[in-house]
């Protein structure tokens, strides 16, 4: 079993046992690949342009990590090369609410009435900007970006009230590249 990942020009790949450091200009990335269960069952080659990820072995589970970090790599040079942005709409029907970026946090202010400030964390390298009703998230990993959306979105969350007549919040509208 064997899964293979074109590296695009101008991408440096480099690779120690299962820790795959990819960059390019805009910026570099790191992962480790390192399970117990998987240890010495997976190899991870660069040949040429290109990275191989093999396993002996025929499990089932030895057979969807290798996809899964071919997935990761092939996530990891399109966010590299094109990027990823995420854009948040900002909805409220009872009361209007602020946000801000404070930091390494957004501040929402005055949701649902409340006094006090609900906060979110901006995970990783991500650049956040406000414009109008809308949240723009963009960086170069999609888990960080992908992570900054959740907790904007969760830090809006309604609880102990009715979600039908409660609709206000933070709220991912469009996924996609730069």
């Amino acid at each position: 079993m064997e899964k293979i990942v074109t590296i695009p020009d101008g991408i440096n790949v480099e690779i120690d046992n299962m820790k795959v450091t990819i960059s390019n200009d805009k910026g570099q990335l790191q992962k480790e690949f390192i399970h117990p269960m998987f240890a010495g069952k997976i190899i991870i080659s660069k040949e040429g342009n290109q990275v191989k990820i093999s396993s002996i072995n025929e499990k089932r589970k030895v057979k969807a990590m290798v996809g899964t970090i071919s997935a990761h790599m092939n996530n990891m040079i399109r966010g590299l090369t094109e990027g990823y942005t995420y854009t948040l709409k900002i909805v409220y029907m009872h009361f209007p609410f602020t946000v801000k970026i404070d930091g390494n946090n957004v501040t929402i202010n005055n949701f649902l009435g409340e006094k006090a400030l609900r906060k979110a964390k901006l995970h990783g390298d991500v650049k956040v900007e406000i414009k109008g009703d809308e949240i723009i998230v963009s960086g170069v990993n999609r888990e960080d970006v992908g992570q900054t959306c959740g907790n904007i979105e969760r830090a809006t969350r309604i609880t102990k009230r009715d979600r039908r007549v409660f609709q206000d919040g933070i709220f991912i509208s469009t996924k996609g590249r730069l």
